[in-house]
């Protein structure tokens, strides 16, 4: 099975945190993909002047200390 046929049958979403550099500002955005990737790549879309810095599965602990906000999926 190859890897796009194997990410259709699984389908389950993973909270990712997405560290970004914006003006000179530091900043990480919750946002809910398939894989590390997917994730990076919707926050580029979104931000494509921002310079994507790390990607990680989000843990309890600490972005529980540090909570992020949501990607703001239609900003039309």
């Amino acid at each position: 099975m190859s890897y796009l046929e194997n990410i259709g049958t699984r389908g389950a979403l993973v909270l990712f945190t997405v560290g970004l550099k914006l003006k000179g500002k530091t900043d990480h955005i919750a946002v809910e993909a398939e894989d590390a990737l997917i994730a990076a790549l919707k926050v580029k879309t979104q931000q494509p002047e921002a310079v994507i810095t790390y990607v990680r599965q989000q843990n309890r602990r600490g972005d529980a200390r540090h909570p992020s906000h949501a990607l703001v999926e239609n900003a039309h």
